[in-house]
């Protein structure tokens, strides 16, 4: 008895180590677009963040999931009367991942670097209110501005603005040193991106003890490794059409949510015929928004006509002024001197509502005399002509950044639309405090930048994300670009 007693107790404690050793402590997340580089804070590539914020990199502020602003670096602030000076208590006991500990200096050399005159930081303007950084003591930053900017906690939130040491800048783009709960390990240019739990994070210890990003671009190779299991989650599924699979299939749940991204036919504004509004109008009567959702999504997304979520309060619908009517299209291009048309590009990135929804809008632009030469191009291309060069004449990209209407503001954008009165309005937003107020001033934004007809303004972005059916914690929507690692776990 006393025998079979230990046998059966043997028998129990290997089958406990045996499950233990089993229990599943990584993650594989499939992603459509490989990072360029791994710093947030000098490019504008979604697929940076997806990687590296919060993950890696960490702000002051942070977004979650739900899209609230809550203390990330900072765990404390207090704002002056006169809303021009915020004070922040910086949390203690932060190391960077190299082991040097992370202070008030380190804010300050960041938020300088980033709004520096020579800075190469894609959303610069997020700073230019700022008049100086002062570390007062290793736990203190004291922020100054040039006036009150009731975005400067949601401002500080980006990954731009995320904290770096400034001993680690020479390598961070391949080496990224942070303070997140993950720690870079390995990047396999072209096939995989890892990362390991950081031991002496500040905050909670993820449950995952690695992940890694595999990179694959084909929508069909995608759906291959999902069904196959070799990946656990696809956070951004480029093939719609296979979500009903999946949704089908025990073995996976799909996430349909929003995101921030605006997709637009985005319009060099400064480049002949472009700079004439009537054309640009053309443009925007020649493209019909629920035939690209349709074809090139599969019905995902919902159609805008400015460039600002539809799920934010402040949203106004302006999709009438640019309902399709090829007929109007061509009397404007008659109008302006086009009666025959005219040829131009049309660069198109990987993501697969570019380039399958670049194929329909070319054929429909073809239906009024616009004649788009499609030329496909890698990320890093994009941003090297497109997004820094300009020299394109339309593009499709989605603008995955929050409440990003500011970027109208900047003449030097790639898309170099510049009014005085956008700018001057984009001014008084930063000094408006009381939300009804800037509810309005937001809405005068849309209604200007759609009259002007800037760019073609096509859908919101879903976000179709597809995973296992037991990982947990994956958010649901995006608003910015991130998979947050430390929410992630297997259920038991």
């Amino acid at each position: 008895m006393v025998l079979r007693s230990l046998v059966l107790a043997t028998a129990s404690a290997m089958a406990l180590m045996a499950g233990g050793a089993s229990a599943k402590d990584n993650v594989t997340i499939g992603l459509q677009l490989e990072p360029p580089h791994l710093d947030p804070t000098s490019a504008a590539a979604q697929a940076i963040d997806s990687v590296v914020y919060s993950n890696i990199f960490e702000g002051l502020t942070r977004f979650m999931g739900d899209g609230s602003v809550v203390p990330g670096l900072a765990d404390s602030w207090e704002i002056s009367g006169d809303g021009t000076v915020y004070t922040f208590k910086l949390r203690k006991g932060v190391t960077f991942h190299d082991g040097s500990a992370m202070d008030a200096e380190d804010v300050k050399f960041s938020l300088d670097r980033a709004r520096a005159e020579d800075s190469t930081n894609a959303q610069k303007a997020l700073f230019a209110g700022i008049t100086s950084v002062e570390a007062m003591d290793p736990q203190t930053v004291k922020i100054t501005l040039d006036g009150p900017n009731g975005s400067l906690l949601f401002n500080l939130a980006w990954g731009d603005a995320v904290i770096v040491a400034p001993e680690s800048i020479e390598q961070i783009k391949t080496n990224p040193i942070g303070t997140g709960a993950y720690s870079f390990q390995e990047w396999v240019q072209g096939d995989r991106i890892t990362l390991t739990r950081n031991p002496d994070y500040w905050g909670d210890q993820p449950t995952l003890a690695s992940a890694t990003f595999k990179f694959i671009s084909d929508p069909t190779a995608a759906f291959a490794a999902m069904m196959a299991e070799d990946i656990d989650a696809f956070d951004n599924f480029p093939a719609p059409e296979n979500l009903p699979q999946f949704d089908a299939d025990p073995r996976f749940q799909v996430l349909v949510g929003s995101t921030e991204g605006e997709t637009i036919l985005s319009t060099n504004n400064k480049q002949a015929p472009f700079d004439d509004v009537r054309v640009r109008e053309a443009v925007a009567h020649a493209i019909d928004r629920q035939a690209i959702i349709d074809g090139a999504m599969f019905g995902y997304g919902t159609p805008i006509g400015t460039h600002f979520a539809p799920h934010s309060p402040a949203y106004k619908d302006l999709t009438g002024g640019s309902a399709y009517d090829p007929e109007k299209a061509k009397a404007l291009l008659a109008e302006a001197g086009l009666a025959d048309g005219f040829e131009t590009t049309l660069h198109l990135p990987p993501p697969s509502y570019a380039r399958r929804g670049g194929e329909i809008i070319a054929a429909q632009l073809a239906e009024v005399g616009i004649k788009a030469e499609i030329i496909n191009v890698e990320w890093a291309q994009w941003l090297e002509s497109v997004f820094r060069g300009k020299s394109f004449g339309l593009t499709i990209v989605s603008h995955t950044e929050p409440m990003d209407i500011g970027i109208y503001a900047r003449p030097d954008y790639y898309f170099q639309y510049d009014s005085k009165a956008f700018q001057d309005l984009m001014a008084k937003l930063n000094t408006t405090t009381d939300p009804d107020g800037r509810t309005a001033i937001l809405q005068d934004a849309q209604e200007m930048i759609a009259a002007d007809y800037v760019n073609g303004y096509l859908f919101q972005l879903a976000k179709l994300g597809v995973a296992k059916a037991g990982l947990q914690g994956l958010w649901e929507n995006a608003p910015t670009a991130a998979i947050d690692l430390s929410a992630l776990s297997w259920a038991e």
